[in-house]
């Protein structure tokens, strides 16, 4: 992968050796990392004009959407996803050297809440008794275990976490399905493109909508405008708009450039019918070096 050389500023979900911190080092391996707590955190961190971009989980191929990275980019902030990286997702269960003779009898697993779920059957049939513990990142758990050797405890994260924070992998590639990768969004103030040469297929363009009120049918209108335009969509959600119940808006990734005729077409339509669209931008498709 060729990159151009910046001098930029990029948050990511840190801390050093989480998964986003590796898929952020990946496309930006040059540039100035700068790890934050939370999503919500990176995300104002560009709207602050704090950083130039920001790496965000935005879904995993197992547990599905990352809601808070939605959410928050909806109802909380006005930026453009310029990119978004996929990364191969590989869980293993690691400890204190000082607690390795003794890993077989932990007393608690620390991780992030998808990468928990993401190793469900693993922990369910081996660790039923054993209580787990939800952290901010799959990192902040190896470096929670790696601070406290005394307890007798695991956490769960990629290899790199267990190499930063000194901890023994006792168990490798725990996860319950073999495919698992996590698509991160890059996100920056400005709606244009990462001048980065080697990308993955076609341009994506994502769109939040929410639909006109008490119209049957409505959302078929709504994909008979892509349809009939043989517009591709990967992929179409729906979200709480936190109003009510029974509120959504929608997340729908188009598989085109939001400059295209036939899109910008779509979008006149989408209006014309009720329709209120937010346009994230078009971007490309990276992948991290397994």
């Amino acid at each position: 992968m060729k990159h151009q050389q910046w001098e930029k500023r990029v948050a990511y979900l840190g801390p050093e050796a989480s998964f986003t911190y590796l898929a952020t080092k990946g496309l930006f391996p040059n540039e100035w990392l700068m790890p934050f707590t939370t999503i919500p955190d990176c995300i104002e961190a560009v709207s602050n004009d704090r950083v130039d971009f920001a790496v965000v989980p935005v879904e995993n191929a197992l547990e599905g959407t990352v809601t808070l990275t939605i959410d928050y980019l909806y109802h909380e902030a006005d930026l453009y996803v310029v990119g978004e990286v996929l990364s191969k997702i590989q869980q293993h269960l690691m400890v204190n050297k000082e607690q390795v003779n003794n890993w077989q009898n932990i007393e608690g697993v620390y991780s992030h809440s998808h990468a928990l779920a993401q190793c469900h059957k693993y922990l369910f049939y081996r660790f039923s008794s054993v209580p787990l513990n939800q952290t901010s990142s799959t990192a902040a758990a190896a470096k929670y275990v790696a601070e406290n050797p005394d307890k007798c405890i695991a956490a769960i994260g990629n290899t790199s976490s267990a190499e930063k924070y000194g901890l023994e992998i006792v168990e490798r590639n725990i996860h319950d399905f073999h495919f698992n990768h996590t698509r991160f969004f890059v996100l920056a103030k400005k709606n244009s493109r990462l001048p980065i040469e080697t990308s993955e297929g076609k341009s994506k363009t994502t769109f939040m909508l929410t639909l006109p009120e008490n119209v049957s049918g409505a959302l078929h209108q709504v994909l008979s405008v892509f349809a009939w335009r043989r517009i591709d969509l990967s992929k179409i959600e729906s979200r709480p708009l936190k109003t009510g119940l029974g509120d959504y808006f929608f997340i729908i990734d188009v598989l085109a450039d939001e400059n295209e005729p036939m899109v910008k077409g779509a979008v006149e339509e989408l209006g014309a019918l009720g329709c209120t669209v937010k346009s994230l931008g078009t971007y490309y498709t990276y992948l991290t070096p397994e």
